[in-house]
């Protein structure tokens, strides 16, 4: 079998990919985690939903599995370091649902910086062209949102552990570089959008929060993991962040006895940013046309074999080597992004190249180490 597709999908990617391979439909393998496993044997790529894991366990099930893809944001399912050892690619529609997240972020700063939004706050609302936003993490979302960002006339700061201070992108962007500390200490509103991955966890804790500039408003769509939730609900119950907004909260964290049960001024949605009729069809169409490039380039060999003539990492679409504290910008050697990609073409034609399948600056870097904890 050339590839699995457990997640739902179109008919019209379905049936384009099942005239180019051997596929199987099998989204009832949702629901069983055993039979999904016993299925991976001959499998050589998989497109998951979020319901099934793939980390050491589940690859030793797979010698043939080449790649695994998701359609929806959010990577929390799959291990990415197992799959980096054992040479398996990560494919992900990350640039497509970049334009929907930006309007979301935008939607959602202005809402936090109206009077109002927080509940009972009674302050005088303010205005995108007087404030300062910090973006946190340049993923595929940023470009657009910097973009939307810079017509309101609004000052830009960044952060991202996998770029320069001097790199092009910061001023093609339009982005004041700055280190993590002095972004959330000069910022009136941040957007954080880093990529989640364990190293990252409990990151906006107690080192950093309490020095974000007092009535800050912050509005992530990265997972809500990233928070340490007694430093994020303290920092809401005094003021000091005067609201927010998680994108992506894991579940049970709103739970009675959880730190932020009955925080003020906290508003949650489950992964909307991106989810639009829009996004959805160009994500579709980049992963299909990924993992066809995948099927059609690579001979059907045990992973064994492979990963013998492979680079230490394999082929992954994943994160290389983090070098930089969250309190300095990033030393050399950090990834360049061409500006020249297009983060939002029209639905490509079934012959298309998948484009939006690769990943920004933030998505391809892996932190070799906790950065909070250094």
């Amino acid at each position: 079998m050339d590839l699995l597709i457990v997640e739902p999908i179109e008919s019209e990617v379905l049936s384009w990919l099942q005239a180019r391979h051997r596929v199987r439909y099998a989204p009832e393998l949702a629901r069983d985690a055993r039979a999904f496993r016993q299925t991976l044997f001959n499998v050589r790529a998989a497109v998951l939903p979020p319901q099934l894991r793939i980390d050491s366990e589940a690859l030793s099930f797979a010698p043939l599995l080449r790649a695994v893809a998701r359609i929806e944001p959010g990577l929390e399912n799959i291990d990415v370091d197992a799959c980096s050892r054992a040479g398996v690619e990560l494919v992900r529609g990350a640039a497509a649902t970049a334009p929907a997240e930006a309007e979301f972020m935008i939607g959602a700063l202005i809402t936090l910086l109206r009077p109002g939004a927080g509940g009972g706050r009674v302050t005088t609302g303010r205005e995108l062209a007087s404030v300062t936003v910090g973006l946190v993490g340049l993923a595929p979302a940023a470009r657009s949102l910097s973009a939307m960002l810079s017509g309101f006339g609004t000052r830009l700061v960044g952060y991202d552990p996998t770029l320069h201070a001097s790199d092009i992108l910061w001023g093609r962007w339009r982005i004041e570089a700055m280190g993590l500390r002095e972004l959330l200490e000069t910022a009136d509103a941040v957007c954080v959008q880093l990529p989640y991955y364990s190293r990252y966890q409990g990151l906006f804790g107690e080192r950093y929060l309490p020095q974000c500039k007092p009535g800050q408003v912050l509005v992530s769509t990265s997972h809500s993991a990233l928070f340490d939730e007694a430093s994020l609900a303290m920092a809401l119950r005094s003021g000091r962040i005067a609201s927010a907004w998680l994108d992506s909260v894991e579940p049970g964290l709103l739970d009675p006895g959880r730190p932020l049960n009955g925080a003020p001024n906290l508003h949650t949605t489950s992964r909307l940013a991106g989810y639009t009729q829009e996004s959805r069809v160009r994500s579709v169409w980049a992963v299909a046309q990924r993992l066809d490039e995948i099927l059609s380039q690579t001979p059907p060999l045990a992973r064994e074999l492979r990963v013998a003539v492979s680079p230490p990492h394999g082929p992954v679409s994943g994160p290389a080597p983090l070098s930089a504290q969250p309190d300095d910008l990033p030393v050399d050697g950090a990834v360049v992004v061409d500006d020249d990609d297009d983060l939002d073409p029209p639905p490509p034609p079934p012959s298309a190249k998948a484009d939006e399948a690769q990943l920004s600056p933030s998505a391809n870097a892996e932190p070799a180490s906790d950065p909070a904890s250094r």
